[in-house]
């Protein structure tokens, strides 16, 4: 799992460092996310391919009824 990364505290006063702080810490969180969405999506993770194989076995197994 990943860290957890916390926002900085808004302050009274604008500040253009904490809110580029802020901004870099979203775009990260939003591509870590993008990247465990394409790994399951392209089954190229090792548990999202056994995942997806277990699925299949069960379903082989299923009477079509």
């Amino acid at each position: 799992m990943a860290a957890s990364r916390p926002l900085p505290v808004a302050t009274a006063q604008y500040d253009a460092e904490n809110e580029q702080i802020a901004r870099r810490t979203i775009e990260n969180s939003f591509q870590d996310l993008e990247a465990k969405v394409d790994g399951n999506t392209t089954k190229t993770s090792k548990p999202s391919s056994l995942a997806l194989r277990r699925f299949q076995f069960l379903l082989m197994g299923a009477s079509s009824g």
